[in-house]
């Protein structure tokens, strides 16, 4: 792969900081912490002094990823350039950039993404941002060592769902043969990624299965505030239950409504039959790829479930 102008650009940008600041989204998934941890691990072998920080921490089934011990929920030092992986906008890595100056340099799959950097890589065909990452940055002078591999394919295994993804093709195999080549193993990295989950974790999913619906091509759930409780499970996503939800015979979409505190109501889409989800949840302030989308729609978790399901049988129907 030869180096474009914006490769070059991000290249003498990385080279010429030595204080560098690594975000990503609220509510990380592997896609978000694969790539931050692969690229601040990358740099960090440099000399660099990098900052890692996702406003919501990073969650446990990742700590055993090179850096993890890294991440903090804060920005704590000042910094010469930051880097923003996985996010669509400006807005979805929280509070944490909300006064700060326009972020250096963007780095995202999204198709809604709304380029906000000052240098911005968005390739929206791409299945993951690890898999970009892991394409580019030999490009700019970052190893693709054992461990840099192994959370880059987390983000790639975290954004397929194990492969599952209809935009997986024999490129994407390729990667992951290529970064198994570098010392990821993908056996172990699929199990924590995909499949080992915490007792915590499968009472939450019960409330969550509790209340499934299907409606012709249409299921969902919800999970509240008092399911979180109950289960014992304090994190704020919804521990990839959409992504059992989606697997759903007959189901084109499947959603999930994830209570927040403050009135917020998380909602996660899937597509497994070619319908582009990432414009409803543009709709409701949210974005996303074709087949995995998201928004945070202020409301209570009743209506903003009405409301959205609504929107949703009416996209099923075009």
């Amino acid at each position: 792969m030869l180096p474009s102008r914006i490769d070059q650009e991000i290249k003498e940008r990385l080279s010429g900081s030595q204080s560098i600041l690594v975000v990503s989204h609220k509510r990380p998934d592997g896609d978000a912490i694969g790539s931050l941890l692969a690229i601040g691990h990358a740099l960090i072998q440099q000399g660099k002094q990098v900052q890692l920080v996702l406003e919501d921490g990073l969650p446990r089934k990742y700590y055993h990823l090179a850096s993890a011990d890294r991440v903090k929920q804060s920005i704590e030092n000042d910094y010469e350039l930051c880097v923003v992986v996985d996010s669509s906008d400006l807005e979805r890595t929280g509070s944490l950039l909300l006064e700060m100056p326009v972020p250096d340099i963007v780095i995202d799959h999204h198709k809604t993404n709304t380029h906000f950097g000052k240098v911005n890589l968005v390739e929206d065909e791409a299945v993951a941002t690890a898999s970009i990452l892991a394409l580019h940055m030999p490009l700019w002078g970052l190893s693709l060592d054992k461990y840099v591999s192994s959370s880059l394919l987390t983000g790639i295994l975290g954004d397929t769902i194990g492969f599952r993804t209809s935009n997986v093709d024999s490129q994407t195999m390729r990667l992951v043969a290529d970064l198994m080549d570098n010392g990821a193993n993908l056996p172990d990295l699929y199990q924590k990624a995909l499949v080992g989950r915490t007792i915590e974790e499968i009472r939450y999913w019960g409330q969550g299965l509790l209340k499934i619906v299907k409606e012709n091509n249409l299921v969902w759930t919800s999970l509240s505030l008092g399911d979180r409780i109950k289960s014992g499970y304090f994190e704020n996503d919804d521990a990839d239950l959409i992504n059992i939800l989606s697997s759903t015979a007959d189901a084109k979409i499947a959603m999930i409504f994830v209570e927040q505190d403050g009135g917020i109501v998380k909602v996660s889409w899937r597509s497994n039959s070619g319908i582009d989800v990432s414009g409803i949840a543009f709709n409701f302030g949210g974005g996303g790829h074709e087949a995995a989308a998201g928004a945070e729609i202020q409301g209570e978790l009743s209506q903003v479930s009405r409301e959205v399901i609504k929107e949703t049988k009416s996209l099923l129907m075009n």
